[in-house]
């Protein structure tokens, strides 16, 4: 036996034993402030979080903060036991590429202010853990470092702006490049107090309306699919689908749209009813735990965008936390289906959860 004890051991026993001590209530037991804990020692999305502000400091973490959680926790798992799944596998298939899991790392601009290496660490880390990465146009490298020492597939994401043919270039840029897939992000607003995962909007772009022609200028003649990211409506979505878009990310681009709207996790269902399974439908939003990312596929989605947890890993331990925190998410998963009697992403379905009333 292992007679090693971790630091984690050793302050949940002296936790333990202090929680029966009169000086309980006097002794702070935790991290001393400041201290960036191994990148091993971690055991959950919120631990990368507390390490990635200890890191950047408040003022830069702010960016990276939030995100209204409050409708997973009006959804239960059903545990179904009695069911073989030692054969369990993550694996997705979306645009006929096969993926190790329903993970993907979605568009995060500017990464350089939460690391020095930006998106070259996090592809890195990415393709370490075998997910995925959803490049943002708007990014601190170019796209050709950032996707040169990559093996794995990326995606590119774009923003439409007035020069609707400079947008395009970037686009052809990218599937030069070995783009799998485009995402165009619609209906951005503007950043409100510092919390941004998009870029500040220009007087040009308020004075720009994004129709169906700009949308059809910006896909028409490409060879991969076209995705649309940010729609939070049942109609949307409907008609994206009849004007052949190839699928959709329901998301309310990180929380900006204000917390009085619905979450992208309540708006799903209805979105997946609309869309009928034609296309694959991806989803963002507060997504944290591997019980998370269940239902968010149980109620339609075929896969799950995260954008500030791998920011959370990149900004404390750069590749290597964006890599850890992946693959946690990975197992979290595997061992929640495992509980929920489904072998395969494929058996994920409504009948996996329940929905609360507010």
């Amino acid at each position: 036996m292992d007679a090693r004890v971790t630091r984690r051991r050793a302050v949940t026993r002296f936790a333990a034993w202090l929680a029966g001590s009169p000086l309980a209530g006097e002794v702070l037991v935790g991290e001393p402030a400041g201290r960036i804990a191994p990148v091993n020692e971690l055991v959950n999305a919120f631990e990368f979080a507390a390490m990635a502000e200890r890191q950047l400091g408040s003022a830069t973490f702010e960016r990276l903060a939030g995100s209204d959680r409050r409708a997973f926790d009006r959804i239960t798992l059903r545990p179904r036991m009695m069911v073989n799944t030692l054969n369990l596998d993550l694996t997705t298939e979306l645009f006929g590429e096969s993926m190790f899991a329903p993970i993907l790392v979605g568009p995060v601009s500017d990464q350089g202010r939460f690391h020095a290496e930006g998106e070259l660490a996090t592809v890195r880390g990415a393709s370490a853990a075998k997910a995925v990465m959803v490049i943002s146009s708007h990014s601190t490298c170019p796209l050709e470092q950032i996707v040169a020492p990559s093996p794995s597939t990326f995606w590119f994401q774009v923003y439409p702006e007035p020069d609707l043919s400079m947008v395009r270039m970037r686009i052809d840029k990218a599937v030069d490049l070995g783009c799998k897939a485009v995402c165009i992000t619609i209906g951005a607003p503007e950043p409100t107090g510092g919390n941004s995962a998009v870029p500040l909007r220009t007087a040009a772009m308020d004075k720009f309306s994004l129709d169906w022609t700009a949308i059809d200028r910006l896909r028409n003649g490409l060879r991969v699919p076209v995705l649309l990211k940010g729609l939070m409506s049942p109609e949307e979505a409907r008609t994206a689908v009849a004007r052949g878009i190839s699928g959709v990310v329901v998301s309310d681009h990180a929380g900006l749209q204000g917390s009085a709207r619905m979450s992208p996790i309540e708006a799903l269902p209805s979105i997946a009813k609309a869309v009928g399974g034609k296309v694959p439908i991806l989803i963002d939003g507060g997504f944290r735990r591997g019980t998370d990312i269940l239902k968010g596929l149980a109620l339609g989605a075929g896969a799950i965008l995260l954008g500030r947890p791998p920011m959370w890993g990149l900004a404390a331990y750069g590749a290597d936390g964006v890599r850890t925190l992946l693959t946690m998410l990975q197992t979290e998963l595997a061992r929640d289906m495992a509980m929920c009697g489904s072998a395969t992403a494929a058996e994920v379905d409504s009948r996996l959860v329940t929905l609360h009333q507010r």
